[in-house]
């Protein structure tokens, strides 16, 4: 008698579950929707349904699906139920819905880098953490855009065109995962899974007000970018997510050495989400507005990035101005950058220029007036900021910036006029360079530590704006417990877009 009572008192939960607005639905945390499932207050049936319903609606408005899966995804959470109702053995994301961004391989599904080039391709198998997230259950709902092998961070491309920032239609998402963002920012799904070589995953993170994270170099294994040649040194994968908890979930899934990825590391013998609640008694924090070469900083930013730091204190942890001065890196960055897509793409210019993006080309184009020595010396002033960013380790715990210069700007803005090399993009009345609205995010990149995006404040006219935490090398854990502590006290997911 006991066991049916429960039955009907889980089925009116379910109910009363499902009478919520189909909105709020689409904004529960992916962890409370893996609870949810598991306990059958909601199918992952219905939960994917929801979403699709909404995708539905909001992507021909901000354009962040670029190819759908709603097919498989209604099949996998058909799945996932029969699982749930069998008793077996549930994954960590079983039945939860998630994006996988257009420049990772998936199994079966079209992934194109956002390019013409690739537009028919199908992958014959999925990247390890891809793999690793299906075999924990998740429900993939479809690819999303990126520009073209995400060599910038602003996001359209020639074949699936525009993303636009769901906060304002006027401006970017961001880039280069800018798709995962506006997905996840508008309800589109709880987890996106992007990737980061300059700040791919901690830039729409900002500019969509969301959390994003780049951990250690390593700490999750990319199989696939083989098209990105040594440029895969930069490049991070990794989740951005509404809540701090969700990366972690996520982290637990996608992290641990793959034979795929000779980079990878080992797993830790711990998990981030039993363990992020763990809020350290004592902790050093440096901040740097400038990190000792940033050309010019939007003064909104600035005081929702202090404000945030102050708020620190109130743990009783210690701050302080830290002392990191870094050569300007951004030649550095540019060098390999380019050469690296002049390498990888170089050999495409002669037979199917028209087919690729025209910024890409001017790119390509730079990269193959690099010498040998001209990248064999940024290759050691790499190694420089890295041994200068693991000194100032040496006295602090963390280390927090601003993530970006400024809010989100026009769409358009970041392209680059190719004799001054500067952008239209103006910050403090400033006209800044390629890289001068993002100093704060590549040079970690460079240096392999790991890094997250967490808002911070709103601008004047309503935009997010972000707040990078950044770690000692495979210390995700601080970054993670810091910026759950942030979390508790200055919650953002109140907010939501709106769209008429």
């Amino acid at each position: 008698m006991k066991s049916k009572f429960k039955l009907i008192y889980t089925q009116i939960e379910r109910l009363v579950m499902l009478d919520m607005k189909r909105e709020e639905i689409c904004y529960i945390s992916a962890y409370d929707m893996g609870v949810k499932i598991k306990n059958q207050e909601i199918s992952s049936e219905e939960l994917t349904e929801i979403i699709i319903e909404r995708i539905e609606k909001i992507n021909p408005i901000i354009n962040v699906y670029c190819t759908p899966t709603f097919e498989l995804a209604r099949d996998t959470a058909r799945i996932a139920d029969k699982a749930v109702k069998d008793g077996e053995k549930l994954g960590l994301l079983h039945g939860i819905p998630a994006s996988i961004k257009d420049e990772t391989e998936t199994k079966g599904i079209r992934t194109t880098y956002g390019s013409f080039l690739f537009e028919n391709n199908v992958p014959r198998n999925d990247e390890a953490i891809v793999k690793r997230m299906r075999d924990a259950g998740v429900v993939i709902l479809g690819k999303t855009n990126t520009p073209s092998f995400g060599y910038k961070g602003e996001t359209d491309n020639l074949i699936f065109g525009v993303t636009k920032n769901p906060w304002n239609l006027e401006r970017t998402t961001g880039g280069s995962s800018g798709g995962a963002a506006g997905a996840v920012a508008s309800g589109l799904g709880p987890i996106g899974i992007g990737s980061d070589g300059g700040g791919s995953i901690r830039i729409p993170s900002c500019f969509c007000g969301l959390y994003g994270l780049k951990s250690t170099f390593g700490r999750v294994p990319q199989s696939g970018m083989k098209l990105m040649g040594y440029l895969g040194t930069f490049v991070h994968k990794g989740p951005l997510v509404r809540y701090v908890k969700d990366a972690a979930l996520v982290l637990d899934v996608i992290a641990g050495q793959d034979d795929s990825d000779r980079y990878s590391i080992p797993k830790p013998n711990y998990s981030y989400v039993e363990r992020l609640d763990e809020k350290p008694n004592k902790l050093k924090i440096g901040y740097s507005l400038d990190l000792g070469f940033a050309e010019a900083l939007d003064p909104e930013v600035e005081k929702a990035v202090l404000n945030g730091i102050q708020k620190f204190e109130g743990f009783g942890w210690e701050t302080q101005k830290s002392r990191i001065r870094l050569r300007n890196p951004e030649s550095t960055f540019a060098t390999i950058w380019n050469s690296g897509f002049a390498y990888t793409l170089g050999p495409y210019l002669e037979s199917a220029k028209e087919k690729m993006d025209p910024g890409l080309v001017e790119l390509i184009n730079l990269g193959l007036t690099f010498s040998t020595k001209d990248i064999k010396i940024a290759e050691v002033q790499r190694e420089m900021i890295y041994e200068e960013i693991c000194k100032v380790f040496k006295n602090i715990d963390i280390l927090i910036t601003p993530t970006l210069a400024c809010p989100a700007f026009k769409l358009g803005k970041s392209q680059i006029n190719m004799e001054t090399m500067n952008t239209d993009i103006i910050i403090d009345g400033k006209n800044v360079s390629s890289a001068g609205w993002l100093p704060f995010t590549y040079p970690f990149n460079a240096s392999g530590h790991p890094a997250a995006s967490i808002p911070c404040g709103w601008s004047s006219d309503g935009l997010p704006i972000g707040m990078q935490i950044v770690g000692k090398r495979f210390d995700e854990l601080t970054v993670l417990q810091v910026s759950k502590a942030f979390e508790d006290i200055a919650p953002w997911q109140d907010k939501k877009p709106k769209f008429n």
